[in-house]
């Protein structure tokens, strides 16, 4: 699996939360991807960004279209999910209000393979600025809190995630970044 450094503070626990659950995976900044290496992973998780560049945006929207038409899993985390919806043709908005390392709960309207069954909750740690406003017409939004409707979105039937929030920050977070490694 590649995990795509974008820059974000928490990219460090999510490392130690991979190595904890054995998973093999192959950490790199943007920067350092080719796009003809993509084929030779079969999963990608896009971890959050500091600030916008142009670069990195290029990068992770090549790994996302590269991920849905191959077929590999993907996860993105916070900017991660923001980039997998931008360019698969959905919008992103400032937050009203933004979520600075913050604790929240958000309750599942669906269940998947990796997430609480529907009507569960979970209680997770918010740190970001923009949300998703409107899905690409691909995904559905499973799961959302009290101040972002679209908390956790899926692509179809697909393993194809994103979590607004920082699932590697939370135990019930661990826990969804653990099924997704299983996948």
């Amino acid at each position: 699996m590649l995990v795509v450094d974008n820059g974000s503070s928490y990219t460090d626990d999510l490392a130690a939360v991979l190595e904890g659950f054995g998973c093999t995976y192959r950490r790199m900044i943007p920067s350092e991807i080719s796009a003809e290496e993509l084929p030779t992973y079969g999963g990608f998780i896009l971890s959050g960004r500091k600030r916008n560049d142009r670069l990195v945006n290029e990068v992770n929207s090549k790994i996302v279209r590269h991920a849905v038409s191959a077929g590999a899993k993907l996860l993105g985390i916070c900017y991660g999910a923001e980039i997998m919806a931008l360019c698969m043709g959905g919008t992103i908005r400032r937050s009203e209000v933004p979520q600075r390392n913050v604790r929240c709960t958000v309750v599942m309207s669906k269940s998947t393979p990796i997430t609480p069954d529907a009507g569960a909750s979970m209680d997770v740690f918010e740190s970001h600025a923009y949300e998703i406003s409107r899905l690409p017409s691909s995904f559905e939004s499973v799961g959302g809190s009290a101040d972002c409707r679209h908390e956790i979105i899926r692509h179809g039937g697909r393993h194809v995630y994103g979590t607004q929030f920082h699932p590697e920050m939370s135990r019930d977070g661990r826990r969804m970044v653990e099924r997704f490694c299983g996948l």
